[in-house]
């Protein structure tokens, strides 16, 4: 069953587009490998209005000493590296594509200490971001994601979403062109991070796909489901339908007017499952994260934790919040 938009098509973002601006918080450095995180931002910023700032950090033990930091020569070796850096990141978002009416006014920020997550975190409070995110490892093979150390601790603290990219991948020129959810760890019909995937397809007019992973049937089911499961596949199937449908009416509900389809990924260990779906160029895939404590805060589970390095598309992890708009 599917649910036609009333909205206009998805194309490229106008200067006449009333959309309050996504604030996006691009961890970049001039020194870095790769410039996915930066093809990230400018590929959102051509779906939806954006204000870009990103931040380059400078690695800095705990026994540098503030006194330190006030002394002449560091102020000036500070200013030289700043300036060095803001030009870097023009021209890297320039050469992406991003047009200046979407960058921030302080487009361009350094920043020095010990902990690159710590100094992230701090810097998307300061600029009140919606999102973070982040390139790729180097390490990991084309197209696909390896979670380093500030993804890794991203991934279990950030109060906001982060958005991961895998390795030297195409995306399309008309920016997203269709937002999915993935069902991991929870399988509720009304997980949060579902109705904030829903919302974002909704304020871009773009459709929504609903997904459900895994021979295995890694979805959370009840203890007196089957004493079989997961081995018992058409019971498996039979669930995982059920889920996806109770998903669809939960979001028809709430979007009327959204289109939604949904589709199973059943192939051999995660690397299979996620290859025998279709996937687009345009595609950007959302998952939940588990709860951890009364704040909201990403907390990605094991599942979710084992698909994402098959993963080909750039990924949204959620944190578990009180709505979508938050």
């Amino acid at each position: 069953m599917v649910k036609k938009s009333s909205r206009p098509s998805p194309g490229l973002v106008t200067s006449e587009d009333s959309l309050p601006p996504v604030r996006i918080l691009v961890s970049w450095s001039p020194n870095s490998a790769g410039t996915e995180a930066i093809d990230f931002a400018a590929w959102i910023a051509r779906t939806t209005p954006t204000q870009i700032r990103v931040v380059s950090t400078i690695s800095q033990p705990l026994t540098v000493t503030s006194l330190s930091k006030l002394s002449g020569s560091y102020k000036k070796w500070f200013k030289k590296e700043r300036a060095a850096c803001e030009e870097a990141v023009r021209d890297a978002l320039s050469a992406a594509g991003v047009h200046k009416s979407q960058w921030d006014k302080d487009v361009s920020v350094l920043v020095a200490g010990p902990s690159r997550p710590q100094l992230l975190e701090e810097m998307a409070q300061e600029f009140d971001a919606h999102v973070i995110l982040l390139g790729a490892n180097q390490s990991a093979p084309k197209g696909r994601f390896f979670s380093g150390s500030t993804a890794d601790a991203l991934l279990h603290y950030s109060p906001l979403p982060v958005g991961l990219s895998p390795r030297s991948i195409k995306l399309s020129k008309h920016g997203v062109t269709r937002i999915n959810f993935a069902f991991t760890d929870r399988g509720a019909d009304d997980d949060p991070a579902l109705l904030r995937a829903a919302y974002m397809a909704h304020r871009t007019g773009l459709p929504l796909r609903v997904l459900a992973f895994s021979p295995e049937g890694l979805i959370d089911v009840p203890l007196d489901y089957s004493p079989t499961f997961p081995s018992d596949a058409p019971n498996w199937r039979e669930y995982s339908l059920s889920l996806l449908d109770r998903a669809h009416d939960f979001i028809a509900d709430a979007f009327p007017d959204l289109e939604v389809t949904t589709a199973i990924g059943n192939g051999n260990g995660w690397s299979g499952a996620v290859d025998s779906l279709k996937w687009k160029k345009g595609d950007l895939l959302c998952l939940g994260s588990a709860p951890m404590g009364p704040f909201a805060r990403v907390f990605i589970g094991s599942t979710a934790t084992e698909l994402l390095p098959h993963v080909g598309v750039p990924v949204l992890v959620c944190p578990t919040g009180p709505g979508p708009e938050s």
